[in-house]
This record gives C-alpha cells, sequence and structure tokens, in this order.
C-alpha cells in the first residue's frame, strides 16, 4: 500500500531502525518510544487493524508474538519482563492504519495504563 507508512519501511522506501526483517514481519524502533526499549513489530502483509484478521492470518499473528519474544531476549529485558501492545482504531491510540505489536521494556510499568 504506497500510502502506509509501515508498508513503505517494510519495502525500504522509507528509513526506518530495522532490528529484524524476514518474508513475513519487520521490527524496527518506534521514532517515539515510551520505555526504553519501543519496538514495532508489524506484518508485511498490509492489514490496517486486527478488525482485518482472519483465520488464514493466524500463524502470521502467532509469529509477530514469537519474535517479540525473541527480541526482548536480545534486548536484554525477557528477564525482568516486558509488555505488549496491539492497539485497534483510533479510541485504542492506533496512530497508524497497518497492525503493529508493541514491545515495551526497560522500565517498570503500572496498571491500569494511563
Amino acid at each position: 500500500m504506497s500510502d502506509c507508512l509501515f508498508c513503505r519501511i517494510v519495502s525500504g522506501e522509507v528509513p526506518g531502525s530495522v532490528v529484524y526483517h524476514d518474508e513475513q514481519v519487520t521490527a524496527f524502533r518506534d521514532i517515539r518510544p515510551q520505555a526504553p526499549t519501543h519496538i514495532l513489530i508489524v506484518p508485511n502483509v498490509h492489514l490496517t487493524s486486527t478488525e482485518e484478521v482472519r483465520p488464514e492470518h493466524i500463524s502470521l499473528m502467532g509469529r509477530l508474538i514469537q519474535l517479540a519474544s525473541e527480541l526482548a531476549r536480545q534486548e536484554g529485558i525477557a528477564a525482568s519482563g516486558y509488555r505488549l501492545v496491539l492497539n485497534t482504531g483510533p479510541d485504542a491510540g492506533q496512530s497508524v492504519g497497518h497492525i503493529h505489536l508493541h514491545l515495551l521494556g526497560g522500565r517498570r510499568f503500572g496498571w491500569p495504563p494511563g
């Protein structure tokens, strides 16, 4: 999708601080980090939000979570803990119309989130 920022990062058209890329998913550092570690993990195929996830996307969605775990270990935050956030829609805080999983860590988080 040519007007999607995350699709353009995945394709390499727009630079991003990419930490991982394969045929299914790409991970890059958030430009406005909310924690010392803040990585966005996106499917390479454009899905606007969880509202577009269908049965054929189940393994892809699992891959996002599995990669988050790998990256948490690589970033040194797995032992102390980390937060995974997946926002759907503007009221939930989704600001880019491409499904993305936030991997946040490196500090203590409270609950409920503000």
